[in-house]
């Protein structure tokens, strides 16, 4: 239904179980949709590599602006595949990935898509266990971004 409905503009499938199955068919499906601006995907058993089929989503989706990815088994490594898609995505305007399992090296990398990214608004990182001290960096890291609205 999704590769051919072009009117919807919101998916909210937060705190459903997807399988691998279908989470990849999803993504799949998503990259032909061309009218989808908010995707939920909170609490859906995400992992990193379905964060890689949504890295390349991201990489030709150029009208998403809103993924939320909170609360999913994400690692630093998801978050790799993710900060690489944001060095060329130029739509997505927030971003959350709060309560996943995210590290300083994971962070590190995000800031650095930033400095290529002009179109993200909000990031969040709540909950991801970075200590106060990196979260601190990081904001330090971002401080010229101008577009960058709430971390």
């Amino acid at each position: 239904a999704l590769r051919v409905n072009q009117s919807l503009e919101k998916l909210d499938l937060g705190l459903t179980n997807i399988s691998a199955e279908g989470a990849s068919a999803l993504a799949s499906a998503l990259y032909v949709n061309h009218s989808l601006k908010q995707l939920n995907l909170r609490g859906t058993g995400l992992s990193d590599e379905r964060a890689s089929e949504l890295a390349n989503l991201l990489c030709g989706k150029h009208h998403l602006k809103v993924l939320n990815l909170s609360g999913n088994k994400m690692t630093d490594a998801g978050v790799f595949y993710l900060a690489g898609a944001l060095r060329v995505n130029q739509s997505l305007e927030k971003l959350d990935l709060g309560l996943t399992n995210i590290s300083a090296e994971g962070a590190s990398a995000l800031a650095s898509a930033l400095y290529v990214n002009h179109s993200l608004k909000q990031l969040n990182l709540r909950g991801t266990g970075l200590s106060d001290e990196r979260a601190s960096e990081l904001a330090n890291l971002l401080c010229g971004k101008h577009h960058l609205k709430v971390l």
